[in-house]
C-alpha cells in the first residue's frame, strides 16, 4: 500500500506560480499512475492532471491545460505539479493520488494523500 504526502501549497497572488510535490512511501509508487485532484470550497472534487507510470502519457483538465504541468521522478518517488499563471478560481485543496491506469478521471485513483491548500488572491 502506498502512502502519499503533499507539500508546496500556500498563498499566492493571481498570475503567480507554485510547485506542488507529492512524496510516496510504501508499496511501489512507480507501478502507479499518479495524479492531482482538487476540491474547492462547496464544490465536488475535480480532476486536474494525471501522469502514467513512466511519465510518457499525461492528461489535463481543460481548465488548467497550458498553465499546469505534471511530472514525476521515480528515483525520488515524487510527483510534481507546476502551476503557472494561477487564477483565483484555482483556489482549492489539492490532493495527490495513485491509481492503476492513467485516465483523466478522479474516480480511477485508489490511494490519496491528505491534501495541501492552495489559495490564489486577486
Amino acid at each position: 500500500q502506498v502512502q502519499l504526502v503533499e507539500s508546496g501549497g500556500g498563498l499566492v497572488q493571481a498570475g503567480g506560480f507554485l510547485r506542488l510535490s507529492c512524496a510516496a512511501s510504501g508499496g511501489t509508487s512507480e507501478s502507479y499512475a499518479m495524479g492531482w485532484i482538487r476540491q474547492a470550497p462547496g464544490k465536488e472534487r475535480e480532476f486536474v492532471a494525471v501522469i502514467s507510470r513512466k511519465g510518457g502519457t499525461t492528461y489535463y483538465a481543460d481548465s488548467v491545460k497550458g498553465r499546469f504541468t505534471i511530472s514525476r521522478d521515480n528515483a525520488k518517488r515524487t510527483v510534481y505539479l507546476q502551476m503557472n499563471t494561477l487564477k483565483v478560481e484555482d483556489t482549492a485543496v489539492y490532493f495527490c493520488a495513485a491509481g492503476r491506469t492513467a485516465v483523466p478521471d478522479g474516480r480511477a485513483f485508489g490511494y490519496w494523500g491528505q491534501g495541501t491548500q492552495v489559495t490564489v488572491s486577486s
